[in-house]
């Protein structure tokens, strides 16, 4: 197993990712079990702000590391919670204080307009002077519900219906989630670039 310190201290997506990347021949190490504190996330971007804390984890472990910025954005809010969803209703906020702001942001807001999606990007550095950081984003489209449903998952899971579903995210299992979620399709996307640039490439005759 090859070691990987996932540069996160979100308990619902280290044990999301893990599961995946240990199934792809990871040892996954979370920079809290190496006292590792997290980056400040000054990015104006989802991939500005997995590069820092990317870069930031390898400086520090010495370890290849894995990063993930992701969030909730609502088009009809103009992206909003977005870069700020963790923290929607205030630093430190929780998740339920931030589900409560966003029902009460979009109250008045019906049909279409309630449409959403999740976004996760996801960087990996080889170390911190990784020239070539590898960068990967997935998307999980969906509607936002009138009323929180679901006791599982984690920040708006219980107001987020993905497309076409009958359920909250909140009411998924973590295997569903490992199949469809934007998470999961991020690192999909990420390992397959990961496993192209490491493959040995054949000569061509010219060679």
């Amino acid at each position: 197993m090859k070691p990987i310190l996932l540069a996160s201290s979100n308990a619902g997506k280290i044990r999301e990712m893990r599961t995946l990347l240990n199934a792809h021949g990871y040892t996954v190490y979370g920079q809290d079990e190496q006292g590792i504190k997290g980056a400040e996330e000054s990015g104006s971007t989802f991939v500005e702000n997995a590069l820092l804390k990317a870069r930031h984890a390898a400086a520090i472990s010495g370890m290849a590391s894995l990063a993930e910025d992701s969030g909730l954005c609502v088009p009809a809010l103009q992206g909003v919670p977005g870069l700020f969803s963790a923290r929607y209703a205030g630093p430190g906020a929780t998740d339920a204080e931030n589900n409560q702001r966003l029902l009460e942001q979009m109250r008045a807001l019906t049909g279409a307009s309630r449409a959403a999606y999740y976004i996760a990007c996801m960087v990996f550095m080889e170390s911190a002077d990784d020239p070539a950081p590898i960068v990967a984003q997935g998307f999980w489209m969906g509607t936002i519900g009138k009323t929180l449903q679901g006791k599982g998952g984690f920040g708006y899971d219980p107001l987020f219906w993905p497309l076409g579903g009958a359920r909250s995210a909140a009411e998924w299992t973590l295997a569903e989630k490992n199949q469809l979620s934007h998470r999961a399709h991020a690192l999909r996307r990420l390992l397959a670039m990961l496993q192209e640039r490491q493959a040995p490439q054949p000569l061509s005759e010219s060679d």
